[in-house]
């Protein structure tokens, strides 16, 4: 193809993909000033489904809810490069598409469970102190999540919760956290939170702007909650065989965190799961090599097991853990 001089990045509206997207942008005008970058925006599938769960049992939803459109939009040139919370791209790409670059260095994987604290709750609303884990919730109470994944380690850990379905942003969980008698508590990722310049204090208060008053946040371990695949990385898709997109992908890619998600996917792929599949991984690169737990809910009980391979190897040692999954062996 032809070097363009403008290059068109994608992106969806939310304040959380607006974030990602911007991050990419000013490192893409950093490294390549002879270039002109923009953003476009673009309303997907799952932007315009924000009443609809994205777990429903029973009813099959249309794999890449928050990246077809996007994708749509590289194909027909309308852009360049696409940005995602790689946890949202799916494993099979289209004909003509590949992952081009992991942008920039893995935020934190951890997810974090949000509740109002019980010092300001309100008659008819209930309240835990600082510090709570999903082990301390007391029977019946409701944690809210559209995540196969995280509804299953919840259940795991304490099975006495209650798990419905919740839809909306970060901003939209928090206050439905905070404005709903019925709803104690949800799970969100530290990484969208840090991106969005929420900061948790030593306390547990959730500070930054428009934050609702009385909420209290856990950051829980990975041997608590397990993330999903691709949590915390940001994934740039682009056209295949465009040597210019080529060379900017060089510039943008984190080869450690590249590393990481190629295993995680591999896994994914390997258990036939989309992205609300009840299954997670974390991978990390220790030196030489990469390391990676997974946990599978796919076939009934949680069945889990662990690895490493030489780096060179990640799509290899994914594709291992899922055989070791799906054989019950941990």
């Amino acid at each position: 193809m032809t070097d363009k001089s403008h290059l068109f990045i994608a992106t969806r509206g939310s304040a959380l993909a607006l974030a990602q997207a911007n991050m990419v942008l000013a490192r893409c005008r950093a490294a390549f000033p002879e270039l002109s970058f923009d953003l476009k925006i673009i309303k997907t599938t799952g932007d315009k489904l924000q009443t609809a769960s994205l777990a429903q049992e029973s009813k099959t939803l249309p794999k890449g809810l928050f990246t077809k459109e996007l994708e749509v939009a590289l194909l027909d040139g309308g852009a360049d490069l696409a940005v995602h919370s790689l946890k949202d791209l799916p494993t099979d790409l289209p004909t003509g598409l590949k992952l081009g670059a992991v942008g920039g260095k893995r935020e934190d994987v951890r997810d974090v469970l949000i509740y109002c604290d019980a010092s300001y709750a309100s008659s008819g609303k209930r309240g835990f102190k600082g510090g709570t884990r999903v082990k301390d919730l007391p029977a019946g109470a409701v944690v809210a999540s559209s995540s196969t994944r995280r509804r299953a380690q919840l259940l795991r850990v304490n099975p006495g919760l209650k798990v419905p379905d919740i839809r909306g942003n970060v901003a939209t969980r928090m206050q439905k956290v905070a404005d709903n008698p019925e709803l104690d508590a949800t799970i969100l990722a530290l990484a969208g939170i840090h991106r969005l310049h929420f900061t948790i204090a030593s306390d547990g208060k959730i500070q930054g702007e428009n934050v609702p008053a009385g909420l209290l946040a856990t950051v829980l371990e990975t041997d608590e909650m397990l993330p999903c695949v691709g949590q915390g990385a940001i994934g740039i898709e682009v056209r295949v065989d465009d040597a210019q997109l080529d060379r900017v992908c060089a510039q943008l890619d984190d080869a450690p965190t590249h590393v990481c998600v190629l295993a995680e996917r591999a896994f994914l792929s390997a258990m036939g799961g989309g992205c609300q599949s009840p299954v997670a991984a974390h991978a990390e690169v220790f030196v030489d090599e990469v390391r990676m737990r997974v946990l599978s809910f796919a076939d009934g009980p949680a069945r889990q097991a662990e690895g490493k391979r030489p780096l060179t190897e990640a799509v290899q040692l994914g594709r291992e853990l899922a055989a070791k999954v799906r054989q019950g062996q941990d």
